[in-house]
């Protein structure tokens, strides 16, 4: 590719391509993120090619590996444009059927269509499927409609005219002015105006300035920044480059998370075109405007999300945070003034400058404008990747896009914002999503993990979890969070192990309250969260677990057992195949009974025993059953 020159070489350059394309030729996109490539989409992938070729309509036809198209768990996904027909859980098997029906008969392949959960009923059109239905995707809808690794496809869908309206449009000051005027908030978890760091970071006195992406999100079971970075690096690479120009930087860097490789390489390649191209580098567009981006490859250290311990990484040095102040604006990378904010918060920026402040403005609540990405994951239908305006409800995203609790189970209770977040109850679900009304309840927004929980889930055991996932993790520098965060993690282990005792609530309350106000870090600051919100919703599970021994999910082993009734069971000996340490005693015609002393609580009885009889149990608070659970007896 030749370079780009100006802002009029960029647009003759648009309209080539778009001169090339017919919005109305078929066109099959495969989602090709890390959630569809571990379902197999590499082998669709040939299977497209492959049958393309063989049924002979590739110059008839575009073809387009894609992003991440957000609904994971139904991958791989194939859509089929201009109609959006949307085939879920495609085989490679599939494909040939697909091109002879829908491609050349325009028939629907019916099978392969969503099922909705609740009603049975069917979807043909991605945008009729309610996960789809019920968001706004401003910043994730681009995923589905390009190739990460085509430059030409980022310029078709305006690609770089955010840049170019920039650096020939506006001075530094007014870019800072309307990212100030949008009221973005950082989307990494803390939510502080993004505006107001640019110009901390502006107007810090140096000559040498850095922008910095943090892409190291660790939250269990988060991928937003991924999937943006796989499905889009040209867009982080504009907004990073926006940015970079606001506050006088001519040197970037992505922080990548070792765990990240497919977004490694799709960054490297649009970096390379990039630059190939003139879009990255010196005298871009004719500007005078310079800058260089590098990749950098974290190890996967979950405080190295926290920005000084991030920096300190870049640096070469252990991943510890500092104090603040100085804060990373005024003396960050090399103790040059720095700006940081991850993927999200960048790939906005185009968005604002392109349409403006007031139309970001428009979107969202009095405090966060905007839209947010969720990754919805846990005891829902739908699970996956969701952006909704500011403002939603959590009981909007858990039942019209997630589709509500599977298996008739009972909601009990959806947990926000990483392992630092907090548990909000059912009588909550009705609250705003935003960074303000989530902290009111107790919780926060986090970088935007969302997990739903159901009857069978024991609060004090997710706390628990949480914890001890923080214990891991914490760097160890400061005092109040190494040994907050463990003496916390002892109490919920022995609570959950039947040996919790008489002020244990209470000391707990303590601690949190302790870790909360004297940790030196964001970890420390937000890691009582999950065992302060829990207490506060779900005080008597705590009660139940200390003053009577039982664990109302019946989920914590050591406060249950698992029994027989003797009055259903029909000795069809399904449990006792199932039973791996043989604890299951029994015969033909004769009433099976568990060993207690063997049974190792794996519950793989249970799930064996057919529902019609229902003979196995789980019981907890009880008195303990003997040895031999139940009645041996004959039918």
């Amino acid at each position: 590719m030749s370079k780009i020159n100006s802002p009029a070489e960029l647009e003759v350059f648009r309209k080539a391509i778009l001169s090339q394309r017919d919005s109305d030729k078929p066109c099959i996109t495969l989602c090709s993120g890390s959630a569809c490539h571990a379902t197999g989409s590499g082998k669709v992938a040939a299977a497209i090619e492959r049958e393309m070729t063989t049924q002979g309509i590739v110059a008839e036809v575009d073809y387009r590996r894609t992003g991440c198209h957000g609904f994971c768990e139904q991958g791989p996904i194939v859509v089929i444009y201009p109609e959006g027909i949307c085939y879920l859980k495609v085989q490679p098997e599939d494909i040939a059927e697909i091109i002879s029906e829908t491609i050349k008969e325009k028939k629907i392949v019916d099978r392969l269509l969503y099922v909705d959960p609740n009603t049975g009923e069917k979807a043909t059109i991605e945008a009729d499927i309610p996960f789809y239905k019920h968001q706004e995707r401003l910043v994730l809808g681009l995923n589905r409609k390009i190739d990460p690794k085509s430059l030409e496809d980022f310029l078709a869908v305006g690609g770089y005219q955010a840049l170019a309206k920039t650096l020939f449009e506006m001075t530094p000051e007014q870019v800072v002015g309307e990212v100030k005027d949008a009221k973005l908030r950082g989307r990494g978890g803390a939510g502080f105006p993004s505006g107001l760091k640019w110009d901390f970071a502006r107007n810090a006195p140096g000559d040498k300035k850095y922008v910095v992406v943090n892409c190291d999100e660790g939250d269990p079971g988060a991928y937003m920044d991924r999937s943006l970075m796989e499905g889009n690096p040209y867009g982080v690479i504009e907004g990073l480059m926006i940015g970079a120009y606001a506050i006088g930087a001519d040197e970037g860097y992505f922080y990548v998370r070792q765990e990240y490789p497919l977004a490694v390489e799709n960054l490297e390649i649009a970096i390379k075109t990039a630059e190939e191209s003139g879009l990255l580098g010196q005298d871009i567009l004719g500007s005078g405007f310079n800058f260089t981006v590098k990749v950098h490859r974290g190890a996967g250290a979950f405080i190295c999300g926290e920005e000084t311990a991030l920096l300190k990484s870049l640096e070469g040095m252990p991943g510890e945070p500092n104090s603040r102040p100085p804060f990373p604006a005024i003396k960050g990378l090399w103790s040059k003034p720095t700006n940081i904010n991850n993927v999200e918060t960048w790939s906005n920026i185009p968005l604002i400058i392109n349409k403006g402040a007031a139309f970001f403005n428009s979107i969202g609540t009095e405090g966060s404008k905007g839209t947010k990405i969720f990754s919805l994951v846990g005891k829902v239908n739908n699970t996956g990747l969701v952006e909704v305006p500011m403002g939603a409800s959590l009981r909007d995203i858990i039942y019209k896009i997630g589709a509500g609790v599977p298996g008739g189970k009972k909601f009990k209770a959806v947990q926000t914002g990483g392992p630092s977040g907090g548990c909000i109850p059912e009588n909550l679900l009705d609250i705003k999503v935003d960074f303000d009304e989530l902290t009111k309840a107790g919780a926060m927004m986090g970088s935007g993990g969302m997990i739903v929980m159901d009857e069978d889930t024991c609060l004090v055991d997710l706390a628990r979890y949480f914890l001890n996932f923080l214990s891991n993790e914490s760097c160890g520098k400061c005092n109040p969070c190494r040994e907050g965060i463990r003496q916390m993690l002892k109490i919920l282990t022995n609570i959950t192990k039947g040996l919790g005792k008489e002020g244990d609530i209470e000391l707990l309350q303590e601690l949190a309250e302790n870790t909360k106000g004297t940790s030196l870090c964001a970890l420390g600051k937000t890691a009582p969260n999950p065992v302060l919100s829990t207490l506060n919703h779900f005080r008597s599970e705590y009660e139940a677990h200390i003053k009577e021994g039982r664990c109302p999910a019946l989920s914590c082993k050591a406060l249950i057992s698992f029994t027989i009734d003797p009055d259903k069971c029909k000795a069809c000996g399904a449990c006792a195949k199932k039973c791996a340490p043989e604890a299951i005693n029994g015969g033909k015609k004769i009433v099976h009974v568990i060993d207690q002393d063997k049974c190792t609580k794996c519950g793989s009885c249970i799930e064996a025993c057919p529902a019609a009889f229902g003979a196995v149990k789980k019981i907890s608070g009880e008195a303990a059953p003997p040895a031999l659970s139940g009645e041996s007896r004959n039918l």
